[in-house]
């Protein structure tokens, strides 16, 4: 038996008669068309599905749509302002080269988000902490803390 749900993502309402165990990921992408929510493993563990839930960074892939009613998401699709305003943390990732295939990227811009909203000025060692929930088969990682960090750097510069 559907479900009707009423949830807001990027801003903009929904809603929607779903199943019950329509997983948010196949919500996002297949209900909603935002493709920007990667799924990898399915089971939580490489954080390409990685959305904001009321501000909070969730894996997509292990919570049901019907969880999200009545509920904020955020997706990559809602970061930037248009395709000449990139969110600076994307910017980061542009200028210094962060990203290769790009499967992963929305995943650990959507877990970064929140965690330079609570620590601006990371390290080196606390980006790498955090990173270390999103799997990147491409790089060594070198690249992204640098784009995390002029991320950072830009976010502060635009809150000046």
């Amino acid at each position: 038996m559907d479900h009707t749900i009423s949830v807001t993502v990027n801003g903009r309402s929904y809603e929607r008669s779903v199943e019950p165990r329509l997983l948010l990921s196949d919500f996002l992408r297949h209900e909603l068309g935002l493709t920007g929510t990667h799924v990898g493993c399915e089971h939580g563990v490489c954080g390409a599905c990685t959305v904001l839930l009321d501000g909070v960074a969730v894996r997509s892939c292990l919570l049901f749509g019907v969880q999200a009613d009545g509920r904020d998401v955020a997706t990559v699709e809602g970061l930037a302002d248009g395709p000449q305003a990139l969110h600076p943390l994307q910017h980061g990732f542009w200028e210094k080269h962060g990203l290769q295939c790009g499967f992963c990227t929305p995943g650990i811009l959507m877990s970064l988000v929140p965690f330079l909203e609570e620590n601006p000025d990371p390290t080196e060692e606390e980006i790498r902490e955090q990173l270390s929930g999103n799997i990147c088969r491409c790089t060594g990682y070198q690249k992204i803390v640098e784009a995390v960090q002029l991320g950072a750097r830009l976010i502060q510069e635009k809150s000046a």
